[in-house]
């Protein structure tokens, strides 16, 4: 049988002696101890010594007091996430991307409240969009149409939390497993003659699907080298003394 979470219990506090701060702060220490799923109202009162009346009276439930956590997560995340930058787009893309990817994959509390839960304030809605316009705006200013740097933004974006989210899963399975194991770590069984390609590549330790690092590369480099491919057409000077498409069907 599982062991239910259980939460440090500190002295209790004076009454009156807790502010909004102190509680997002002591629940993002009590979420690292047992993660966003299991965090509580009781528990987070034996964490931070305090009645839990004391928590309800910031925060009337727990999806409120989740976004504010959400809120302030995702305010430092952005600080430390690069901007993409017209001038070496692609290298600054890139590097937004793979920083995204491992402030996230480093930690999993960011992942479950921004990424999984993905509820956000009007206020953190909002900036996170002006981060977005940016990033776009620079895509535009290298040489794409606004159209294309939106598809080129987002689908960054899809593929790299789409990368997080998987490995996320993965580990939340696996740590559920009442086994200690879970079926995504054993690899499936692939017959050599039926299926020889397969084989041979996933002998060098590939797998298909997964949510790892060759996978990721291979995918963000197919977007870039899209964008690329789009900046290079817009960008190509026209060829002079080329006729109209209307005057040739004329002639």
């Amino acid at each position: 049988m599982a062991k239910q979470p259980v939460a440090q219990k500190r002295q209790r506090r004076e009454r009156g002696s807790i502010n909004p701060d102190d509680i997002i702060e002591g629940a993002f220490e009590l979420a690292q101890q047992i993660g966003v799923d299991n965090l509580s109202m009781p528990l987070l009162g034996k964490q931070l010594g305090v009645g839990v009346t004391s928590i309800y009276w910031y925060f009337r439930k727990k999806d409120d007091l989740l976004n504010a956590m959400a809120t302030r997560a995702l305010s430092q995340y952005t600080f430390a996430t690069p901007y993409v930058e017209a001038t070496d787009w692609r290298r600054t893309l890139s590097n937004h991307a793979h920083s995204m990817r491992a402030t996230f994959l480093e930690n999993p509390i960011l992942c479950d409240l921004i990424l999984i839960r993905a509820a956000l304030s009007p206020r953190t809605a909002r900036r996170s969009a002006q981060e977005v316009e940016r990033a776009i705006a620079s895509l535009v200013e290298a040489g794409l149409s606004p159209q294309d740097a939106f598809d080129t933004y987002s689908t960054v974006s899809v593929h790299t939390r789409g990368s997080v989210v998987l490995q996320r899963l993965y580990e939340k399975t696996r740590l559920s497993d009442a086994r200690g194991t879970s079926d995504f770590d054993e690899a499936p069984v692939i017959d050599p003659v039926a299926t020889p390609l397969l084989a041979a590549i996933t002998k060098q330790g590939r797998r298909v699907g997964a949510a790892d690092d060759a996978n990721f590369e291979y995918g963000l480099n197919c977007i870039l080298d899209q964008a690329e491919r789009l900046i290079e057409k817009n960008t190509k000077p026209a060829r002079r003394g080329a006729a109209p498409a209307s005057s040739a069907r004329a002639r």
